[in-house]
């Protein structure tokens, strides 16, 4: 795996990556935008974040799916701060890939075993929640660039 480009502009904002996974860890809702075929689409999601990669669920008969199939490129926004002075957040950007079959119907995949396990015990009560609608993404940042004005 390619690291992601080194952030080029407020650096003296940015958080270091430890920061940034700390920060992602937890905040609990993401931003997703992709492009569709009549201009930006953006929605929330649950998200987890592994260190390396990030996970998205989403029903595999929606607006986003229908998008990523068409152009796989995402950008993601987890952002927190009511003042000012307070703001911070990191944006990863990138192409996504399918993880696992879709829908997922719970076929044995291991490398998705430890995601929706780690997710479940992040939002769900530990019981790992397979519906046939929903499918996996994984997003490896290509770009990945964070801010916190209490730096400033």
């Amino acid at each position: 795996m390619t690291a992601p480009k080194p952030q080029r502009r407020a650096r003296k904002i940015a958080m270091t990556p430890e920061e940034v996974t700390a920060f992602l860890d937890a905040e609990r809702t993401c931003r997703v935008a992709t492009n569709g075929v009549n201009g930006p689409h953006a929605t929330p999601l649950w998200y987890l974040w592994d260190g390396e990669a990030l996970w998205l669920t989403s029903l595999s008969r929606s607006q986003r799916w229908a998008d990523l199939q068409r152009d796989p490129r995402i950008a993601v926004v987890v952002d927190a701060g009511h003042d000012y002075t307070e703001l911070r957040g990191v944006e990863l950007r990138g192409s996504v890939e399918v993880v696992g079959e879709v829908p997922r119907t719970g076929e044995p995949n291991p490398e998705l075993e430890r995601v929706e396990q780690a997710f479940a015990a992040r939002y769900t009560g530990d019981q790992v929640v397979i519906d046939g609608r929903h499918a996996w993404l994984r997003l490896r940042p290509e770009k990945i660039t964070s801010w916190d004005f209490r730096k400033m």
